[in-house]
C-alpha cells in the first residue's frame, strides 16, 4: 500500500527533466481509476525518493491544511525536500500560465480510490515550505493575487 500522486497539465514541457533523487516525474501512469479524475492532456505520475509517492508531505485530512513543519507532526527531511522540489515545478508551470491539477490517492488496493474532496490551491497564498499533498483530494493550482 502506498500513495500515488497523479498530475496533469496543459504544458507540453518534459517534466522528467526535473527528475533527481527526491522527485521523479514519469509519463507512465499506473492503471488505476484515479487517472480519469485528471483534467488536462499531459499526465504524469509523481514519484518520490521511494519511487512511489510516499516520500512527500501528506496530510490525511484537509482540515490540517497547509503549514510549516511542526514538532508535533513529525516529517522526515526527505519528505520535506521532495515536496519542495515537486511544488517548485508545479509553481513554475502555473506562473507560466499553464493549468495544473493533481490527485493524491491512497492506493491500498489499486482498485478504488475515492475522491474525498476538491481544493483550489492558490499558490500566491501558500509558500513552498507550507505545501503538502492532501490524501484522496483533487487539487487545482492557481496563482491569483
Amino acid at each position: 500500500m502506498c500513495y500515488v500522486i497523479l498530475l496533469s497539465t496543459t504544458s507540453s514541457r518534459d517534466l522528467s527533466a526535473s527528475n533527481d533523487e527526491f522527485v521523479r516525474f514519469s509519463n507512465t501512469l499506473p492503471n488505476i481509476p484515479a487517472v480519469a479524475q485528471l483534467n488536462h492532456p499531459m499526465r504524469w505520475y509523481l514519484g518520490s525518493k521511494s519511487h512511489c509517492s510516499c516520500t512527500f508531505r501528506h496530510a490525511y485530512d484537509s482540515e490540517l491544511g497547509f503549514g510549516e513543519p511542526v514538532d508535533w507532526y513529525p516529517e522526515e527531511p526527505d519528505e520535506l525536500e521532495g515536496t519542495l522540489r515537486a511544488i517548485r515545478v508545479i509553481r513554475e508551470l502555473v506562473e507560466q500560465g499553464f493549468e495544473v491539477d493533481c490527485f493524491d490517492a491512497w492506493d491500498g488496493s489499486r482498485e478504488t480510490q475515492a475522491k474525498a474532496g476538491e481544493m483550489i490551491v492558490n499558490l500566491s497564498d501558500v509558500a513552498d515550505t507550507e505545501f503538502r499533498f492532501i490524501e484522496n483530494h483533487y487539487m487545482t493550482f492557481v496563482y491569483e493575487n
